[in-house]
């Protein structure tokens, strides 16, 4: 009988594993069949070093700390309990049968104790939190609403299983080998042992090989219902996850924020003046992915993290980030064999795979409302735990959509428009980019009042004012306190006047990457020109911009956000604040200031050295802010589903008591200030959202 077992248990082992490299080969078939991309494979030693960091380290689960400890010890008990499941194999032919060389050594058979009984409580654990979270309790408040349930289940109860055998196998072994005291080769098992050592030898012979049976059993089910199910990527996230991270797209390990990906065909840039007649502009099919989208979308695991951060989703719009990607994927799997297949033979292929191959991207896959819900803010991407990169996703398709088929919302023709014709997106003339200037009672130098072909030796900083800045009211009361800030502090700087121009990024996150490549080429043949190499900003989405995108087309520069240069003039003694403030502020981390570009102190340091000041933070601050919900163009949108996302965040400003919303951001000014007048927000009298730099003029004014 144990012969038996033993050859079922080989015979099913071949047929597993021949079954799992057959799948193996679909999947790559699969994420083969998108466009080139090579710009995944640079800096490859940083790129194992990002590896190992993220995986052994766990670095992006333990956001979640004790989702991340249990699902450290699990997934690393799946690699490291690899030698149990051989030890199985041996054991169905005789009990006392280990694996040469480790079998009998002590520490071996304690760190499988050990790692055995952590990987069991580590999946009651995440079984319990499943459970107590599931979407038939709480609706869209779980993060789990619309993921597919009985996959996660059935892996998680896979896992179980092979714990309580792992478990269940040590104290039979201890048992059958007279183990007549605690020792650390027993650590955890020791109670099983005392509990079975009664048993005969005999039973416990056939004890030993029927539980090793079941274990494999579990084992190699579980290989054969994921080869089943190539798109499960609850489990297959335990392989691709790897290799996803390997290829994402910073080497060194940071999420996939600040700069967007040009469009590319085939790996290659897309001229826009002279394009290719083969050019692709953005995604209109799923074969119009790259590769990487393609690996980015089977790697998914459900797990709902972006979901429960997404600013859309909280506030009732259509918008899941987790949706979205697993709708991609079941789409180019259920597309994959018409687009694989030799056109002559499509014809030939079942209705359901031609039905599929005639669907459209956006529209019958993706919902419009779905892609234009989103303020690209990040919070999807930074706490994905395999490195899905959502925004590229949804501005690519949004670039399809405007370039392309001229599908998008009504309000941006308004945006595009101004933005071509008077180089801003409110269309106000360039001569009022330096009106302010006649509203402070200092001097400020304007490139090219003087004839000056280059910025001046003496001028330290390049001042971008930006378009906020310079037309819209509140970010105008900043533009002069910063302005008044460098000038007490000594710092020379220079503003660019009726020179400057939008830097295009409104224009890019809406899909319109053409006018974003004219205004940034505008703009980068202008400060190439004059020399312009340090530049300060009020506005994160100009600093990104000016900063991390314009390299891509040839535009290298020193860009700062203000509250880093003034935070820095206060701590060298340039700046002193000594009026007290005598308010309870709090401050909301704007989503390109903080998660797309990693400046989070210097605010914080600025609201430290206001006298009286008494800081309160959000619950959802730094790294999980929650947007204003003016990023991604929705600026320009009208909000027409679910609540308004700046209300929400006020209200969770409020929620802290603090009496001042301290901002860094001038679209963050406009949508919270908006949002606290609000009735449905109840703001208290007297609370008032203030932009930094006020907030630190009127400490270093006399009182």
């Amino acid at each position: 009988m144990h012969q038996v077992l033993f050859t079922v248990a080989m015979v099913a082992l071949v047929l597993a594993l021949v079954r799992f490299a057959q799948t193996v080969q679909r999947i790559t078939t699969v994420v083969r069949m998108g466009q080139a991309d090579g710009t995944r494979s640079a800096d490859r030693g940083t790129r194992w070093v990002t590896l190992l960091r993220e995986s052994l380290g766990h670095t992006r689960m333990l956001q979640w700390t004790p989702i991340g400890i249990a699902h450290w010890f699990v997934f690393v008990g799946f690699g490291a309990l690899l030698g149990t499941l051989i030890t199985a194999f041996g054991q169905l032919r005789s009990p006392e049968w280990v694996i040469p060389v480790i079998g009998d050594w002590g520490p071996y058979n304690a760190f499988t104790d050990f790692i055995g009984t952590a990987t069991l409580v580590g999946i009651i654990v995440l079984m319990a939190i499943r459970a107590s979270r599931r979407p038939s309790q709480l609706g869209r408040r779980s993060r789990f609403f619309g993921s597919t349930m009985w996959q996660a289940y059935y892996v998680e109860w896979t896992i179980f299983v092979i714990g309580v055998c792992v478990l269940t196998l040590r104290g039979l072994e201890g048992a059958y080998l007279h183990v007549d005291g605690w020792t650390y080769e027993h650590m955890f098992s020791y109670p099983l042992v005392v509990l079975l050592s009664g048993l005969s030898a005999t039973t416990l012979e056939w004890a030993i090989a029927g539980v090793a049976f079941v274990k494999i059993a579990a084992s190699l089910a579980w290989f054969f219902v994921i080869a089943w199910q190539p798109t499960m990527g609850v489990a297959w996230h335990r392989f691709l996850a790897f290799v996803n991270i390997w290829f994402k797209r910073n080497a060194d390990g940071r999420p996939a924020l600040g700069p967007l990906q040009p469009v590319r065909t085939n790996g290659v840039a897309v001229d826009f003046e002279d394009p290719a007649d083969d050019a692709i502009f953005g995604v209109g099919a799923i074969e119009e992915m790259t590769w990487k989208d393609l690996l980015d979308v089977t790697t998914c695991t459900e797990c709902g993290r972006c979901q429960s951060q997404c600013p859309a989703w909280n506030t009732g719009k259509p918008l899941s980030p987790k949706l979205v990607i697993t709708a991609l994927r079941d789409h180019a799997w259920a597309k994959a064999p018409y687009v694989l297949a030799a056109e002559a033979d499509r014809g030939a292929l079942p209705e359901g795979v031609r039905a599929e191959a005639a669907k459209s991207l956006v529209g019958d896959v993706i919902d419009p409302d779905v892609l234009w819900s989103c303020t690209t803010c990040g919070a999807c991407v930074q706490q994905c735990p395999v490195d899905i990169e959502h925004i590229d996703h949804i501005v690519d398709m949004r670039r399809q959509q405007v370039m392309v088929d001229t599908a998008f919302p009504s309000e941006l023709n308004g945006m595009f428009k101004n933005m071509e014709v008077k180089g801003n997106p409110w269309g106000m003339n360039a001569s009022a980019r330096t009106s302010w200037i006649s509203e402070v009672d200092f001097p400020v130098r304007v490139f090219g009042a003087e004839g000056e072909e280059t910025i001046p030796d003496d001028v330290e900083w390049l001042f971008w004012v930006g378009c906020a800045g310079a037309f819209e009211d509140r970010a105008r009361k900043t533009t002069k306190a910063v302005a008044e800030l460098l000038h007490l502090a000594g710092v020379q700087f220079m503003v660019l006047g009726d020179g400057e121009t939008c830097t295009g990024d409104a224009a890019r996150r809406a899909g319109n990457e053409f006018l974003y490549v004219m205004q940034a080429q505008q703009n980068i043949e202008l400060l190439n020109t004059i020399g312009v190499r340090k530049i300060i900003t009020t506005c994160p989405h100009c600093m990104n911009s000016l900063g991390r995108e314009y390299p891509q087309l040839g535009g290298n520069y020193e860009v700062v956000h203000h509250t880093q240069v003034l935070s820095a003039l206060v701590a060298a003694g340039a700046i002193r604040p000594l009026t007290p403030i005598d308010t309870s502020i709090t401050y909301h981390d704007p989503c390109y200031l903080g998660r797309h570009n990693q400046v989070f102190l210097p605010p914080r340091d600025l609201l430290a050295a206001l006298p009286g000041a008494e800081v309160r933070e959000m619950e959802r601050s730094q790294s999980t802010s929650f947007c204003c919900g003016a990023g991604g163009s929705r600026m320009w949108m009208e909000e027409k589903l679910g609540t308004r996302i700046n209300e929400e965040r006020a209200k969770q400003a409020l929620a802290t008591g603090a009496a001042t919303v301290a901002v860094a951001c001038p679209f963050c000014n406009v949508m919270l200030s908006d949002a606290m007048t609000s009735a449905d927000v109840g703001a208290p009298e007297g609370t008032r959202v203030a932009e930094l730099s006020t907030l630190l003029l009127e400490s270093v004014r006399p009182a």
